[in-house]
């Protein structure tokens, strides 16, 4: 499963992206996408998730009240995982000079379904392969990880309960936690379209 994070103030992108991603059947890959709206915690969900690929439009970040919004550390951040540049105004802001030099592709946010498809493929096949160091610790704990997938899969909390002789109740918290380090704003997200079979 590949990891994909989407940074934009716009609920709308962020799921449309995950939509795209996840059910338009224009991947053969499944992907886990996170979404997040706030620039200054983008860095940080960066390097301790280590997502596949990074979508941003960082144009919506940048604003008149915020005199040095933090973009430099941002792309710092984003290293050698591909970034893709969504560009919600006609021109790039000066802020944003040189991009290309940064990210894999700069995209309008007019572009065609194809065309941010395309894109995205293209990025996963140049991504790098990620080495964990020995001191860095997962975002997610195995037994986390387990639980993901399972509800990804649409299993039922009491089935997954069974499956990993816990208590029912057990698995709430662990989707709680979930939740919260992936930053996901609801128990919907990035889940949209996957109803639980039950619980």
């Amino acid at each position: 499963m590949l990891k994909i994070l989407v940074i934009d103030r716009c609920h709308y992108t962020r799921t449309g992206i995950e939509a795209l991603l996840n059910h338009s059947g224009r991947f053969s890959s499944s992907f886990l996408v996170s979404g997040i709206n706030n620039l200054l915690l983008a860095k940080e969900h960066i390097l301790q998730w280590k997502p596949h690929l990074v979508i941003a439009d960082l144009y919506s970040f940048i604003s008149e009240t915020h005199p040095s919004p933090p973009i430099t550390p941002f792309f710092m951040s984003c290293g050698v995982v591909p970034l893709i540049l969504l560009q919600s105004a006609d021109r790039l802001h000066p802020t944003l000079a040189s991009p290309q030099s940064v990210a894999h592709s700069v995209l309008t946010k007019h572009a065609t379904l194809s065309a941010l498809s395309n894109t995205i493929q293209e990025a996963l096949q140049v991504r790098p392969t990620l080495e964990i160091g020995e001191n860095a610790s997962p975002l997610l704990t195995p037994q986390e990880e387990k639980v993901l997938s399972m509800w990804m899969d649409g299993v039922s909390n009491n089935a997954i309960a069974a499956a990993l002789s816990i208590h029912g109740k057990t698995v709430y918290t662990y989707k709680r936690n979930i939740r919260m380090k992936l930053h996901l704003g609801n128990r919907f997200s990035p889940f949209l379209s996957l109803p639980e079979k039950g619980n």
